[in-house]
């Protein structure tokens, strides 16, 4: 049975537990992940520490031991954009298949109010995952980068 935690922007977190939770998703992200200056700044919105909609960084614990971490975003947007963005997804690399991964997915959709978007590279395996707990793909995402 896992233990979670949830913060968000009326739930801060530590400095130290944020350079722990940059640290834990940069290294459990592995080839899907971003850099840390990156993950900080998905943190920091989700829990308002800048200008933001806001949002909340899930953490999942067994027996005391963090397995899994799940960040979202709110968008301010809802319908034709979902309301949320799931922006990471980690479980301890020593700990996979075990169900961690969709236990944290399953608690972040109840926690977060409307639907949820999220992007995954199409060799990523995690898209298994979304696709269990509901994910569907009907569109192409083209990005244009300046």
């Amino acid at each position: 049975m896992l233990d979670f935690k949830i913060y968000s922007p009326s739930t801060k977190m530590s400095t130290l537990d944020k350079l722990n939770t940059i640290d834990f998703l940069h290294k459990h992200l592995e080839q899907y992940g971003d850099e840390k200056a990156d993950i900080e700044k998905a943190i920091n919105y989700s829990l308002k520490e800048i200008s933001s909609f806001g949002g909340f960084v899930l953490k999942a614990f067994d027996s005391e031991k963090l397995v899994g971490i799940v960040v979202i975003n709110k968008t301010g947007m809802s319908g034709y954009i979902p309301e949320n963005i799931l922006v990471y997804i980690a479980v301890d690399n020593s700990q996979r298949g075990k169900g961690y991964g969709k236990s944290l997915m399953n608690k972040a959709i109840k926690l977060s109010e409307g639907s949820i978007a999220l992007h995954v590279e199409k060799d990523n395996p995690a898209r298994f995952l979304y696709e269990k707990v509901g994910f569907t793909n009907p569109y192409l995402e083209m990005r244009l980068k300046k």
